[in-house]
C-alpha cells in the first residue's frame, strides 16, 4: 500500500479511503497534531502523571524520523474566560522534552501572528507546542474560522486524541475540513479503533461484557448495543441493585434508580430473548454508611436489610464472576463492582481485574475502559497483562454504543 491509502468501513458499511500513518511519509511536511496532554499537575505545576504524553510519542517520533516537523495542540483543564497560568501548557514542556529527548518550542497562543511565524520557521525534526486551545471559546464552539487559523502553515492534520473524539470541537473535527486529502489518525487512535472494532465486529465466543458503576442509565445504550453480540453480561456496582429490586429483591438503602426499574426488566427480558446469560450479584458486602469507617456485613444481594447498603460484591459472586470471565475468549470491562475508592469495598473490582488478566493469559482478548476499571488494572499492576487499556473514557462508551464520533468521522470521510 505504498500510496498510503487505507480501505475500511464503519457501522453503516460505507466504504471510504483515508491516509494510514503506518505508511504515510511526513518527509518535509509540517504536521499539526491533536494530542491529549490534559495531564494532572502537582502543586508546583509539574506533570504528576505522564502517561498521556507517553501515549503520543509513537506518532511524534514517526513524524520526526520521517523528516517532518510537529505542531502539537491540546487542551488542559477547564479554563473559564481566557488564559489562566495554572492551565498553561507551558508547564508540560519540560516533561515532553525529557520523554522525547528533543528541544520543544512553545507558542504563547495557539493562533495569531507569533504562532504562525514559529510554524513558518520550523525545520525537519522540530517540535512546537501551542498554548491551551481552551483559552479560546471558539475551540469548544467548533468555530470554523478558529480551526482555519490553527491549520495555517501546516501540510497535514493528524488526530491522535481519542479521548476528545466524541466532541465536535475545532481542533478535533472542524480542522479536518482544511486538509481534505491530508488527514489521518495517529498510532494511539488507530490502536483504540482496532481494539474496539475487534470487540464489536470480530469477537471470539464466549464473549463476556462486564458492566459496573453507579447507574443503569449511564449504561443502557451500551448494554442495548451489546445484547445482540455478547454471550454473557456480568453486572456489578450500584447499578446491580436497580436490577435486583426490579426482580423483587430487598436492597435496603442500596443505590437504586426507581425510574429505571421497568427499563431494567426490559433489559433482562431482551437478554433472555437473545440467549444472553445475565449475571447479577448473589451476595453483597454491605455498609451501614458510605464511608471508609462503615460497619460491614454480608447478605444475599436480594436480602439487604434496611439501614444497610450494598457497596461491593461478596465472595460467592467473586467466585462465579471469575469463573465466567476465565472461560471467556473476548472480554469488555467498563465500571467497578463496588465502591472501589474505599479499600474495604474494593475487593470485588480487584478480583475482576485479576480474573481478566488470567483469561488474557489463556488467550482471550480483553479491552478495559472507564476510569475506575483502568484504575483497578493499574492498582493491581496488570496493565501489561490485558490486551488493551482504552484512554477514551466517554469516547469509548459512545463508540461502543454505536454512535458516530465526530472526530473519527472527520478523518474517515463521513463527517
Amino acid at each position: 500500500m505504498n500510496s498510503g491509502i487505507h480501505m475500511a468501513c464503519q457501522g453503516n458499511n460505507k466504504i471510504f479511503s483515508m491516509r494510514n500513518i503506518n505508511n504515510y511519509s511526513f518527509d518535509g511536511k509540517k504536521a499539526i497534531v491533536r494530542v491529549d496532554f490534559n495531564v494532572p499537575l502537582n502543586d508546583d505545576l509539574q506533570v504528576s502523571d505522564n502517561n498521556r504524553i507517553k501515549g503520543a510519542l509513537p506518532t511524534i517520533n514517526k513524524i520526526m524520523e520521517d523528516g517532518g516537523s510537529a505542531v502539537l495542540m491540546s487542551h488542559l483543564g477547564r479554563p473559564k474566560g481566557g488564559p489562566e497560568d495554572k492551565f498553561s501548557l507551558r508547564h508540560v514542556v519540560p516533561e515532553l522534552e525529557k520523554l522525547s529527548g528533543r528541544k520543544v518550542l512553545f507558542a504563547d497562543d495557539c493562533i495569531g501572528d507569533e504562532a504562525l511565524e514559529i510554524k513558518k520557521r520550523l525545520k525537519p525534526g522540530d517540535i512546537l507546542l501551542l498554548e491551551n486551545l481552551r483559552f479560546h471559546d471558539e475551540e469548544k464552539n467548533g468555530d470554523e474560522a478558529f480551526a482555519g487559523k490553527l491549520a495555517e502553515g501546516c501540510d497535514v492534520y493528524v488526530n491522535d486524541a481519542f479521548g476528545t473524539a466524541h466532541r465536535a470541537h475545532a481542533s478535533t473535527t472542524i480542522i479536518a475540513r482544511f486538509f481534505p486529502d491530508e488527514k489521518l489518525f495517529g498510532f494511539l487512535i488507530n490502536s483504540e479503533l482496532e481494539s474496539m472494532d475487534k470487540v464489536i465486529h470480530d469477537s471470539a465466543s464466549p464473549f463476556t461484557a462486564i458492566m459496573g458503576g453507579a447507574k443503569v442509565s449511564d449504561k443502557i445504550q451500551i448494554i442495548d448495543n451489546l445484547l445482540g453480540r455478547v454471550d454473557n453480561l456480568i453486572i456489578g456496582g450500584g447499578m446491580a441493585y436497580t436490577f435486583i429490586k426490579a426482580r423483587g429483591g430487598r436492597i435496603g438503602n442500596s443505590l437504586c434508580e426507581e425510574d429505571k426499574l421497568d427499563m431494567a426488566l426490559k433489559i433482562l427480558e431482551s437478554a433472555e430473548e437473545k440467549n444472553v446469560k445475565i449475571y447479577l450479584p448473589s451476595d453483597s458486602v454491605n455498609g451501614d454508611k458510605f464511608d471508609a469507617d462503615a460497619k460491614t456485613n454480608v447478605t444475599a444481594s436480594d436480602a439487604v436489610e434496611d439501614g444497610w447498603m450494598g457497596l461491593d460484591i461478596g465472595e460467592d459472586t467473586i467466585r462465579e464472576y471469575s469463573s465466567v470471565i476465565e472461560s471467556s475468549k473476548t472480554l469488555l470491562w467498563n465500571g467497578p463492582m463496588g465502591v472501589f475508592e474505599i479499600e474495604k469495598f474494593s475487593k470485588g473490582t480487584s478480583a475482576v481485574a485479576k480474573a481478566i488478566a488470567e483469561a488474557t493469559a489463556k488467550g482471550a482478548f480483553s479491552l478495559i475502559g472507564g476510569g475506575d476499571s483502568v484504575a483497578a488494572i493499574n492498582k493491581n499492576k496488570l496493565a501489561d497483562k490485558v490486551s488493551y487499556v482504552s484512554t477514551g473514557g466517554g469516547a469509548m462508551l459512545e463508540y461502543m454504543e454505536g454512535k458516530v464520533l465526530p472526530g473519527i468521522a472527520a478523518i474517515r470521510g463521513d463527517e
